[in-house]
């Protein structure tokens, strides 16, 4: 895994500033400081563990490109997945003040973290209290997401499930600036679709195929579009209020 430093305004093209910017509104001096964050890059292979449960971290990670994946291993040795994550995300950050690891964090695909210090994390929050919220604001978001998917989960058939988790990546990514009209990229195996909504792979497998059937979706390779937007989204009971996008207008860097 090669290890490399980005310092100042090198690292102006990190997803960090995108992902904050969909929960804020930053000033200049904000946005400069986000960037200038000293920041180590690894990159990993796909299926790594980048933390792992009962660790004690001192980074918080970014992910950069790819894709990231939170999950617990069961008493038989059986995966859930509790989490995925997209360039710009911070999964662990509530590690920040939340010293052990309650579950493991793991790239899906190959992919680019970005590690920051916690001691800079800590000195960002003490200088600029606007940008301790915003970072306050996505460990609160990403409890939202837990809620609907607890609800997910437990109220909604194989079908609604996979529906309103579609429409919940295809929203989360577009507001990054990783969609593509209605389609995403989504490189994540039906395997491990079943293990996050809760299903075995064989049900998994026909749950997206009765998707295509009724025309909802349609998949080359890693792509997936929503050929009928609002059908699918009514199906999975999808309302995007719970990921509390904020809309503003997003300044350049200077």
């Amino acid at each position: 895994m090669g290890i490399r430093v980005l310092l100042g305004r090198e690292s102006r093209n990190v997803p960090l500033l995108r992902r904050v910017e969909t929960v804020a509104a930053l000033s200049a001096e904000e946005r400069e400081a986000l960037l200038r964050v000293p920041m180590s890059v690894r990159d990993l292979p796909p299926r790594t563990d980048i933390l792992c449960e009962g660790e004690r971290p001192e980074t918080c990670c970014v992910v950069l490109s790819g894709y990231a994946i939170r999950y617990k291993i069961g008493a038989e040795g059986d995966r859930h997945i509790i989490a995925f994550h997209v360039p710009g995300d911070i999964p662990d950050l509530q590690s920040l003040h939340l010293a052990v690891m309650d579950h493991t964090l793991a790239s899906l695909t190959g992919m680019t973290a970005g590690l920051i210090a916690h001691r800079d994390l800590h000195d960002l929050n003490l200088r600029y209290p606007r940008l301790a919220g915003a970072l306050w604001r996505l460990t609160l978001v990403d409890a939202a997401v837990f809620r609907e998917w607890i609800v997910n989960l437990g109220h909604r058939d194989a079908l609604s499930r996979t529906a309103h988790f579609l429409c919940e990546m295809h929203t989360r990514l577009a507001s990054v600036g990783l969609g593509n009209g209605d389609a995403i990229e989504l490189p994540i195996s039906q395997t491990d679709l079943a293990d996050a909504l809760g299903v075995s792979a064989v049900h998994m497998n026909r749950t997206l195929q009765e998707l295509r059937a009724r025309k909802l979706i349609e998949s080359n390779g890693r792509m997936i579009m929503a050929r009928d937007w609002s059908a699918l989204a009514a199906l999975g009971e999808f309302d995007p209020a719970y990921l509390h996008i904020t809309p503003h207008e997003r300044a350049d860097p200077a």
